[in-house]
């Protein structure tokens, strides 16, 4: 690791100008490095996950939300049975009080082993048998006849 290593030119002597060339990493850098080392020993130059922010819901929480999922969506007055990141989130404040984007939701879930769904956007007069003939009898013959530009 950078940080011994400088500690260890040090003691040999080397300037701070020096350890920041060879090791290449700038002069500041290395008198932190060494005031760490005076003032809390080797143990001062380990390095320390970065902590972040505190998690807005708890494990507990978490868990209730899993059981508020299962529940489904229309237990919410949601309309159908899709959980989309932006009904989470509604979920979430409304249970809980707190407020999440409902883009960071996505993440959120993962941790949960659940997947967002997307709503399949569809016309309700929609007839899929008619459909189907389309393709099966139109959608071939159309394909066989020459296109305008090849004409």
């Amino acid at each position: 690791m950078r940080r011994y290593r400088a500690l260890e030119l040090k003691r040999e002597g080397w300037t701070r100008e020096e350890i920041a060339d060879a090791l290449g990493v700038s002069e500041r850098a290395v008198s932190k490095w060494m005031k760490l080392a005076r003032e809390k020993g080797e143990v001062g130059l380990q390095t320390r996950p970065h902590q972040g922010a505190e998690p807005k819901l708890s494990a507990a929480e978490l868990d209730l939300l899993l059981d508020f999922l299962t529940a489904g969506a229309e237990a919410y007055g949601f309309r159908g049975e899709v959980w989309t990141c932006a009904r989470v989130a509604t979920v979430i404040e409304w249970e809980f009080g707190v407020s999440y984007h409902p883009a960071h939701v996505s993440r959120l879930l993962k941790t949960l082993d659940w997947t967002p769904q997307k709503p399949l956007q569809r016309a309700t007069q929609r007839n899929e048998r008619k459909i189907a003939d389309w393709r099966a009898k139109v959608w071939p013959e159309l394909k066989k006849r020459p296109s305008a530009s090849s004409a």
